[in-house]
């Protein structure tokens, strides 16, 4: 009968042990994190969608944010949209 380190199945769950590590759970933290910011949101907040654009947050519901431009106009976004509070940025100093 075969010891346990010497089947082939070993290297197979290392190796993804490691791919879990590295990969999955840091992204998974990242998704928590930005899911977290979403949820906290408030009218004032100026936030970047995932696109690019810059706005203060002037409404907001459950799924929608409206966000006012340095214009005045105004823009509708789902909230899952929003990638990065610049309150949070600020107060990080630029870190992600």
């Amino acid at each position: 009968m075969e010891s346990f380190t010497n089947s082939p199945v070993l290297p197979l769950v290392l190796m993804f042990a490691v791919f879990w590590l590295f990969l999955i759970r840091p992204q998974q933290k990242q998704m928590k994190k930005t899911q977290e910011m979403q949820k906290s949101l408030k009218v004032g907040d100026q936030v970047v969608t995932q696109s690019g654009i810059f706005g203060t947050v002037a409404s907001l519901d459950d799924q929608r944010v409206t966000l006012r431009m340095v214009d005045g106009a105004k823009i509708e976004f789902l909230r899952s949209t929003i990638a990065q509070n610049m309150a949070d940025v600020q107060r990080d100093g630029g870190k992600k």
